[in-house]
């Protein structure tokens, strides 16, 4: 299908992990409600977000994937007809987790799931405590309504993500996202860090042609000395926002997506075409030393 309806769910979330399923449950039935026959939810949405400490306790949030979570939204993908994107926390084994995206179809069909790559560690971002890196490389998958990419947040930084994953054939990027401000920033640093997030996004739909849908989580975490910035936003081919969620408060929102967009962007610049593969190995290092 060309065309397809994609919902974003932009929420708050509280420390108890069921409440803040069911409360994305409803979010999804509002977003079918209103169309939606994809439904992207935010990065780690079953739960506050733990990483702002290094904490051995959190761990028990995670779960297998396929598992609780993954069967319940499986039932309502079933009963909906909707695509649902899903980011939790896996459990894989005793003393290994990932921070990892489970696909389901709209006949609620399990379709895999994406681990992520780039594991950041900043203060209050201290996701190496917690997550191996992905080790499942990046994925693509074929739902029903499109072929569509998936990376996760800190993934976002990075343009060899996106551009491996459009190469795969993604019709569209996804990135479920929780990132947000220090409440002790002035607010021009809050402007100029926003801009950048959304910048980066903005230049990974230019190079590869392709539309990218941004989920983020809003609300006051971290005993109110983190603002999740909200602020969730869809890019067409060519950079243009589609739609902007607000900062300060939780959206749902669902936008039409003509992914036959993307042969007129890559025919007319033809990125693809010129691109110089015989040259790009340096790419693979660390760092290039002149000397």
């Amino acid at each position: 299908m060309a065309k397809v309806k994609v919902g974003l769910v932009q929420m708050t979330c509280s420390a108890d992990k069921e409440e803040n399923l069911q409360k994305a449950i409803t979010k999804v039935r509002e977003a079918a409600a209103k169309g939606a026959q994809m439904v992207c939810l935010q990065e780690l949405f079953t739960s506050l977000y733990f990483c702002d400490v290094e904490d051995y306790e959190q761990f028990k949030l995670a779960e297998p994937i396929p598992g609780p979570s993954t069967e319940a939204l499986a039932t309502v993908a079933k009963e909906l007809g909707v695509v649902i994107i899903a980011s939790l926390f896996e459990k894989r084994a005793e003393g290994l987790y990932h921070n990892t995206t489970a696909v389901l179809d709209a006949d609620g069909t399990y379709l895999g799931k994406y681990r992520k790559m780039h594991i950041p560690d900043d203060p209050a971002y201290y996701e190496k405590f917690y997550f191996t890196p992905g080790d499942l490389g990046y994925k693509v998958f074929k739902t029903r309504f499109a072929t569509i990419g998936v990376l996760i947040c800190w993934d976002q930084w990075y343009p060899e993500a996106a551009r491996i994953t459009a190469l795969m054939g993604a019709e569209i990027l996804f990135y479920p996202t929780a990132i947000g401000w220090a409440t002790s920033q002035d607010e021009a640093t809050n402007t100029e860090q926003y801009n950048a997030w959304q910048t980066i996004q903005r230049s990974h739909a230019v190079a590869n042609g392709v539309h990218v849908v941004s989920v983020n989580r809003t609300g006051f975490e971290q005993d109110g000395a983190m603002r999740f910035w909200g602020g969730s936003f869809v890019s067409n081919p060519f950079g243009s926002i589609l739609y902007q969620a607000p900062h300060d408060r939780e959206k749902v929102h669902v936008i039409d997506i003509d992914t036959s967009q993307t042969d007129r962007y890559r025919t007319h610049w033809p990125f693809l075409r010129d691109r110089r593969i015989d040259s790009y190995a340096p790419v693979t290092k660390r760092y290039i030393d002149e000397s």
